[in-house]
């Protein structure tokens, strides 16, 4: 498999939003930047990630044959059996790096890192076995994003504090605005609007968390701003513009990180997730994000 189409099917321009979500989990958890098991989970999390967009394209090989048939398996350029033992073999080599995280460091968080990794890769599984013609599979995109946080915070902390768990249901909120507006991209149009109602929640979420931490204020913003001109793409649907909706959306996970990270004392790593919406930004220009 050439190095670019390796790049193509994992969809890297997105991965500084995996790590955004690990920052995230992280820092919920109660951990330090400088905690030694955080590139393990950068690490870990990535292959999930990349192991879950091999997949997409494995499962979605027929579809793909219809609609999009430069992917890089109806293409001919990389077998599907090839991109099926890569993207399950991703799978589990997270999984076994999120064993060492909790058995190899002290405080032992034991099992319960692999047990939301488990759970994760189960999640991304079905996702990409049954996303076509699934109206529920917005959510099981959130609850794989969700698992993301959940994950690194269970590596570093034996039991998750609420505010990790309120997170997490924001981010979900996001991610079924952005999966459902996802599902329209190969139609260029945008069908019934409603879920996209869903990006009020960490919208609402931001403003409270701003309301206690000024330095939050500016991420919010930025968020704001930026959800809105993706939904603006969406409202004016010219052409291109409900892709564009989507990878804009997608780096706008970056930006709510950051809101979240600021909004509970964590600056640094509200910095570095800013630093992250640019890069996908950049990357997307790169490597194409859907």
């Amino acid at each position: 498999m050439k190095l670019g189409v390796a790049l193509r099917l994992g969809r890297v321009s997105n991965l500084p939003t995996v790590w955004t979500n690990v920052f995230t989990g992280v820092a919920l958890a109660g951990s330090a930047e400088a905690d030694a098991r955080l590139c393990l989970l950068l690490v870990s999390l990535s292959l999930f990630y990349i192991g879950g967009m091999f997949l997409n394209d494995a499962f979605d090989r027929e579809f793909d044959a219809r609609m999009r048939p430069e992917r890089p398996i109806p293409s001919g350029q990389v077998s599907v059996a090839q991109v099926f033992g890569f993207g399950f073999g991703m799978l589990a080599i997270g999984l076994v790096l999120l064993g060492y995280a909790g058995y190899g460091f002290e405080p032992f968080t034991r099992w319960r890192p692999v047990a939301a990794g488990m759970a994760l890769g189960i999640a991304v599984g079905f996702y990409n076995w049954h996303h076509k013609d699934n109206p529920l599979s917005p959510l099981v995109m959130g609850v794989c994003r969700m698992l993301v946080y959940l994950a690194a915070a269970f590596a570093v902390a034996s039991v998750a504090p609420a505010t990790a768990y309120v997170a997490a249901i924001v981010l979900l909120c996001y991610l079924i605005g952005l999966t459902y507006t996802a599902k329209q991209e190969h139609l260029d149009r945008l069908g019934n609007a409603w879920p996209l109602a869903f990006l009020v929640v960490p919208v609402a979420y931001g403003i409270w968390l701003a309301l206690w931490q000024s330095v939050a204020v500016l991420p919010l913003l930025l968020f704001i701003g930026w959800t809105v001109f993706a939904l603006w793409l969406l409202r004016r649907r010219g052409p291109g513009d409900v892709p564009r909706a989507v990878v804009s959306l997608i780096a706008g996970i970056a930006l709510l990180d950051s809101v979240i990270l600021a909004g509970h004392g964590a600056s640094l790593l509200a910095g570095l997730a800013l630093v992250a919406f640019v890069l996908t930004l950049s990357l997307q220009r790169w490597v194409s994000g859907t």
